[in-house]
């Protein structure tokens, strides 16, 4: 899967594959053809699901997206249920590409993803490429040796800005991402217990999804129920997506950002969640590997900057991560 913005990339990944003994198939995306479908189509088209994209899932042995950021505003003017509706189409999507691929998720920096960042391009390219180019081994070691010391633990208490979130993590598995699906990588992730979660969790900075900023995001559970979503600005779009289904108001995933070289938020979800220091929760779907149950067409992954003074996550009422530097060595 490529854009526009990714060709150049794409073309060297191609005469990669071929060198390789493969046979590439490339299918262009476009965040400006989405909008226009968003914009002309009508309900059934917009519910439509591509079957030439579906059965892509199921051909290939290897799916390779090179995301070339976009305008971030290009969905401006869509309205908040067409997007819910076509955001659960394309997590169908999604769903098929881990269940039947191995796969890996690049974004790639461009002048549109700098300004998103609000710097200038040769500093989005050094946090890229020092990002990518971690000693993988080394970090593979330590962050799998955190993760076992996570999997020793039961409860999880959450405390910052806004925040007091508990979950049990008991019988559930933390998953180290050492940069096999995503470029750059670097979170240790896992599920809660659907039901064991109780309080509330405040964003600080804005929760990202198709094209929608969703500003002074808070959310508030009781035994896993989902009593409160309050934001500053997409509550149409908001409530849109928490009814996707069944599943898209449950903690689908919990997770820590590890990666070192990753230092400021972008308003992209992917670099974002890698932050090291921070801690996300995905709404949403839940990965088997880690034990979750939630069943979601939704993925939706929003990061807590958990750098800011004050924020502490406890692992069994002992601190693992405290105003962004993580413990789990201590």
């Amino acid at each position: 899967m490529v854009e526009i913005e990714t060709y150049d990339l794409m073309k060297c990944v191609y005469d990669s594959v071929i060198r390789a003994g493969g046979y590439p198939q490339v299918q262009f995306l476009s965040e400006e053809l989405r909008h226009s479908l968003l914009l002309n189509g009508n309900d059934k088209q917009i519910a439509w699901l591509p079957e030439m994209e579906m059965w892509g899932m199921e051909w290939a042995d290897v799916y390779i997206a090179l995301r070339g950021a976009h305008n971030l505003y290009e969905m401006h003017d869509i309205a908040s249920d067409k997007l819910s509706a076509q955001q659960k189409v394309l997590g169908e999507v999604s769903t098929s590409r881990w269940k039947n691929t191995r796969w890996v998720l690049i974004r790639v920096p461009t002048v549109a993803y700098a300004m998103q960042a609000k710097c200038d391009y040769e500093t989005i390219l050094e946090m890229f490429f020092s990002s990518c180019f971690l000693d993988w081994e080394s970090e593979k070691k330590k962050w799998i040796r955190w993760s076992e010391t996570l999997n020793k633990g039961r409860q999880v208490h959450i405390v910052g800005q806004g925040t007091d979130l508990t979950m049990s993590v008991e019988g559930r598995t933390w998953i180290p991402a050492c940069g096999g699906n995503n470029m750059p990588d670097g979170e240790i992730a896992t599920a809660p217990v659907c039901e064991s979660v109780n309080g509330t969790i405040y964003f600080e900075n804005p929760a990202v999804l198709s094209g929608r900023l969703v500003y002074g995001l808070a959310l508030s559970w009781e035994n896993g129920k989902l009593v409160r979503a309050k934001s500053d600005t997409e509550q149409a779009f908001l409530q849109s997506i928490l009814n996707t289904d069944a599943g898209s108001s449950q903690i689908g995933e919990l997770a820590i950002g590890t990666n070192p070289n990753v230092n400021r938020f972008c308003n992209d979800i992917l670099s974002d969640e890698k932050i090291y220091g921070t801690m996300h929760i995905a709404l949403g779907r839940a990965y088997p590997a880690s034990g979750g149950t939630s069943k979601s067409a939704i993925h939706w992954d929003i990061i807590k900057d958990t750098r800011i003074p004050g924020s502490t996550i406890y692992l069994d009422e002992k601190p693992i991560l405290k105003d962004g530097k993580i413990l789990l060595d201590q």
